[in-house]
């Protein structure tokens, strides 16, 4: 599949400059980019999503030196 984009002059020659300090091409630069923030946003979710069960599920965090007590550390 490939699609088109529309960028202003400065758009296309970050773009550019970003792609060359790489050493990819402008088509690798982007996709690499769309992909690593749908990983990231991705991630976000389901972080959020996992705290969410933990506040609900009336759990709570102790101080580390808690956990220093108990492996008598």
């Amino acid at each position: 599949m490939s699609f088109s984009i529309r960028l202003t002059t400065e758009e296309k020659s970050l773009a550019e400059s970003y792609a060359k300090l790489h050493s990819m091409s402008l088509g690798e630069a982007f996709k690499k980019a769309l992909f690593e923030r749908i990983e990231d946003e991705y991630d976000i979710a389901v972080a959020n999503e996992a705290y969410d069960e933990y506040v609900k599920g009336g759990r709570k965090s102790k101080p580390i030196s808690e956990l220093w007590k108990e492996l008598d550390l």
